[in-house]
């Protein structure tokens, strides 16, 4: 008898709540961390390449080159 006492009784009103509940807390927290390691790895990298490349580029130069192969009709 000592043995039914020691084990807890199992839950069986609410047991689906319950566990919507903990699987919702553990998704969110798992969503979150994912937009926070996106932004740090990804979209701050990609904000410096892009400003990187913005510093050098000279659109005069640019449009020079397109001009000199003949891609504007109006030119």
């Amino acid at each position: 008898m000592s043995v039914a006492k020691a084990l807890p009784k199992p839950q069986l009103r609410g047991l689906l709540q319950s566990q919507i509940k903990k699987n919702l807390i553990i998704a969110t927290a798992i969503a979150f961390t994912a937009v926070g390691l996106q932004k740090v790895f990804i979209n701050d990298e990609r904000k410096k390449v892009y400003a990187e490349f913005y510093k050098n580029y000279n659109i005069e130069a640019e449009f020079e080159k397109m001009r000199a192969k003949g891609l504007f009709d109006s030119c």
